[in-house]
């Protein structure tokens, strides 16, 4: 059907704004060497997070202290910060944060790694693991880092599965949270509407936004997971050592009002 020449342009620049949108993540339906081929716009649009926007920064060894770990758990190479997974630990951010936008590139080296981000960690647990100087996790919010290997691991310990998953489990240690659904069998953990994280050896990315007592979590593009009504809704920020190599990379930070 021909439509007239004012309602021909409204419905392109309708198309090219949707598919501006989706850029980030559209892929082609046809082979992009014809002509007529098209950009194949999702169902969702994907987040699109600029971290090189103002007020974004690194993370740096500088940014970081020493809370619970083995002065040879954390170390900063060329292609990331590496951490041993021994012992059961954390470093902490140098400084409290309040509301906060944060980028962190990931990727286990072994089946079944676990790891984690904590955000809004209370000084008062930093304080005591610090003192005690011995294995332990703080009282926070945990995104979880966990490698697919993990279910397996369990199962053939012969243990429970359901309680736990390995794309961006949020779920809160001493503190409070409403976890976004779906939920874990405990209703604790807020369980990831999408599975989209990659095995060990490869890297993932996670964009958290923690603000005005909401943490949000998206995995490789993608929001999954998350809570709100969450107190305290500041504190420090922890890197996770559990048990298994890891590294961090593209570790990037922005403060938000």
């Amino acid at each position: 059907m021909n439509l007239p020449i004012h309602l021909y342009k409204l419905r392109l620049g309708a198309h090219i704004f949707i598919a501006s949108l989706a850029l980030s993540s559209a892929s082609f339906a046809d082979d992009p060497t014809k002509p007529n081929a098209q950009p194949e716009v999702p169902n969702t649009i994907r987040a699109f997070i600029d971290d090189e926007a103002p007020g974004w920064r690194n993370l740096g060894s500088a940014d970081f202290a020493k809370v619970n770990s083995a002065d040879d758990t954390w170390s900063w190479h060329e292609d990331g910060l590496h951490c041993t997974g021994q012992p059961v630990s954390v470093i902490r951010t140098a400084k409290e944060y309040g509301n906060v936008e944060m980028v962190v590139e990931w990727s286990h080296q072994k089946s079944a790694g676990n790891s984690g981000v904590f955000m809004w960690t209370t000084p008062a647990s930093i304080e005591k693991l610090t003192t005690d100087a011995k294995p332990g996790l703080p009282k926070g919010i945990e995104v979880q880092i966990l490698d697919h290997g993990y279910t397996e691991l369990m199962k053939s310990r012969g243990q429970k599965t359901d309680w736990f998953g390995t794309n961006g489990d949020v779920f809160t240690v001493g503190v409070q949270m409403t976890p976004f659904p779906p939920l874990s069998p405990d209703g604790r953990r807020s369980f990831p509407r999408k599975h989209l994280s990659k095995g060990h050896g490869e890297w993932n990315h996670y964009y958290i936004r923690a603000i005005n007592g909401e943490v949000r979590l998206w995995v490789n593009g993608e929001e999954v997971s998350g809570g709100t009504a969450i107190e305290p809704s500041k504190g420090y920020i922890c890197l996770e050592s559990e048990g298994s190599p890891i590294i961090f990379r593209k570790l990037r930070i922005r403060e938000l009002p």
